[in-house]
């Protein structure tokens, strides 16, 4: 047990059990996808077992509560307490994170992205007034897998490519997708098996795992291993700044030491997923294509332009004065990150939660952290 977690413990033990505190939180993804089992429904029993079950998230998976695009709105407005929420979803009210989500087309180290972008949203002042701007304490983030091409047909060529509407999620991605001769379409995940099943979709861009966790093998017969970036804006974990407040700084550190043991487990889960669900989908009569040179190359040229693209959406697109300074500050996170975590084995949960104690957490003050 770490001391934060020691602390806490005893401080519960000094002055008797306290009032139980019941609280909603809610990942728009399915029960079984990785953001929802390891990152919500997970998290939720570690923060039961570290607080002595004083704090106790009752989690909702789906869209029974909120539409993706709502999870913002539904934390500021208290109908959850917690949420996922993906910044590429509102991009005008989120423009500091989705300035550095412009860099993901050219990111594919997940772990690194999502340690990288938990530290920087907790510690940039600029991140942090836009989360205080709009109602949310951020507690951690999260990382996709690099996204790959399902697709109704084979699309393994330039010439494939031309005219097929590609489900995209905004950002750098997007402007690939249109220069290679594609059709971005911006739809939440939820969206694309039905996208995919009506012929509104040729293709969807999204982690490997969802071939399987959401079935997307069963309506896209030609999966693609073309990488096209990797997701990490916003927060895995946002909470009502009131809610926030109410809690004692022991069940803050409470919350912070499970957000770090989940960063852990959800991670090395999604990514080891994300490998197996393309041999399973394999076994299941999808084909599995390697992209044609044309194809691959057209992605690799673009990278090569993406940095300098970043920095000149970040003023004219997102309005950042200091945009350059704000990428730069957050590649220089994810380069120290990936030196850091060559250091641990990257397999081990354990090994990657003591890594975020020790470099984030730590240095977080449970008194004041997103206390107005």
């Amino acid at each position: 047990m770490r001391p934060t977690a020691i602390v806490a413990a005893a401080l519960f033990a000094a002055t008797g059990a306290q009032a139980q505190v019941e609280f909603i939180a809610n990942s728009f993804y399915s029960a079984q996808a990785p953001f929802s089992k390891y990152g919500y429904t997970e998290w939720a029993e570690r923060v039961r077992d570290l607080s002595n079950g004083e704090l106790a998230p009752e989690v909702y998976t789906g869209t029974v509560l909120l539409a993706p695009r709502a999870s913002m709105q539904g934390v500021r407005d208290n109908i959850v307490q917690v949420a996922h929420h993906a910044a590429v979803y509102t991009p005008s009210e989120l423009p500091v994170a989705n300035a550095v989500q412009e860099l993901g087309f050219n990111y594919d180290d997940p772990l690194a992205a999502i340690l990288a972008v938990t530290e920087f949203s907790m510690t940039n002042e600029d991140q942090l007034q836009e989360w205080r701007d709009k109602g949310m304490v951020y507690l951690g983030g999260y990382a996709t897998p690099p996204y790959i091409l399902f697709c109704r047909e084979p699309i393994r060529t330039l010439d494939e490519f031309q005219g097929k509407r590609i489900r995209t999620a905004g950002s750098t991605v997007s402007l690939w997708v249109e220069a290679a001769g594609g059709v971005p379409v911006n739809v939440p995940s939820s969206e694309m098996y039905t996208g995919l099943e009506r012929g509104t979709l040729d293709c969807a861009s999204n982690a490997a795992s969802d071939l399987i966790d959401r079935s997307l093998w069963e309506v896209a017969e030609h999966t693609t291993v073309l990488p096209t970036g990797m997701y990490y804006s916003g927060p895995q974990w946002g909470f009502n700044p009131g809610f926030w407040a109410s809690l004692s700084p022991e069940h803050r550190s409470v919350l912070m030491e499970a957000t770090a043991q989940t960063i852990g487990s959800m991670m090395v889960n999604y990514i080891a997923n994300a490998e197996a669900a393309l041999v399973t989908a394999a076994e299941r009569g999808n084909t599995i294509h390697e992209p044609a040179e044309d194809l691959a190359q057209s992605a690799d040229d673009f990278r090569a332009q993406a940095i300098d693209m970043a920095y000149e959406m970040a003023a004219d697109r997102y309005g950042l004065s200091n945009g350059r300074e704000l990428i730069d500050e957050f590649r220089a996170t994810y380069d120290r990150w990936q030196g850091l975590l060559d250091e641990i084995d990257r397999t081990d949960p354990e090994a990657i939660a003591e890594l975020a104690m020790t470099e984030i957490y730590d240095k977080i003050d449970p008194e004041t952290y997103g206390v107005e």
